[in-house]
């Protein structure tokens, strides 16, 4: 503010942040678990020092707080302060807008952010509603799979193996699945190589392709054809050396001819 008053520009500042819109706002203990009830120390003693360092007076303040007074800070109040007990029930604490000194107290209590923190509801409300939206887009798909998706999704996502199971059965699973991992769910059906995992599974479900030598070499096991197909690579797993191999241009050949083994 150039050629104004500082004090008087710090004091609008000042002024403009004290007319923030009111919110009721809701505290928790951090730390997982919560006991039924904890009570925050809510006045500076010796034994429990509650002190706000103030960088504008260089010094560390004394904190109390009292319903009756507006300031958070005891040099500030005057002689008739009411203290109150501030109580956490099961880990949370909401205090109403109309509360601005406990709000105003816990603010700058040197506990806020180690022993307890303040939600931010706007946030989680943002992050349950993309979750929803979510579960809804995984359930909606779910809904509309043809069978053999569903299939898959049940033996990538849920290991079954779909052989003997109705139906309705794998329907059912698949839509719990969704509602319950609802991003993993949306993974499976967007992800290739995940349905080259299925595919890979089935050949071996359906005695297409056997394994020797402790999963090391793929075999395979066609009426007139039993030829090794090829050798794991040390170190990789069966599925994902073979997976790596239907991948290649040297695998092209193999995939193709499963494939055709598959649907018939």
């Amino acid at each position: 503010m150039e050629g104004g008053d500082p004090l008087l520009f710090y004091n609008l500042i000042k002024l403009n942040l004290m007319k923030k819109e009111l919110k009721d706002k809701v505290y928790t203990l951090k730390g997982g678990s919560a006991p039924l009830c904890f009570m925050l120390a809510s006045r500076h003693t010796r034994r429990y020092p509650l002190l706000h360092f103030d960088p504008e007076t260089q010094t560390n303040r004394e904190l109390r707080y009292a319903r009756n007074q507006k300031s958070p800070f005891v040099d500030e109040q005057d002689d008739n302060a009411i203290v109150e007990p501030i109580v956490f029930e099961d880990g949370v604490l909401t205090v109403q807008k109309h509360n601005v000194a406990l709000q105003k107290f816990l603010d700058v209590h040197p506990a806020n952010g180690n022993k307890f923190e303040e939600r931010d509801l706007a946030v989680e409300a943002k992050e349950e509603l993309e979750f929803l939206n979510l579960e809804v887009d995984a359930l909606s798909m779910a809904k509309e799979l043809q069978i053999d998706m569903v299939e898959m999704v049940c033996r990538v996502g849920l290991g079954k193996d779909t052989e003997n199971i109705s139906s309705e059965e794998l329907r059912r699973d698949v839509l719990i699945y969704a509602r319950n991992n609802a991003e993993e769910f949306l993974e499976i059906l967007d992800n290739p190589k995940l349905k080259l995992q299925d595919f890979a599974k089935r050949l071996f479900n359906k005695g297409h392709l056997s394994t020797r030598n402790n999963g090391r070499e793929i075999y395979y096991n066609l009426k007139n054809n039993k030829k090794r197909l090829l050798v794991i690579p040390f170190g990789e797993e069966t599925l994902s050396g073979l997976i790596a191999y239907f991948q290649s241009d040297e695998g092209l050949e193999a995939y193709e001819l499963l494939q055709k083994k598959c649907k018939e």
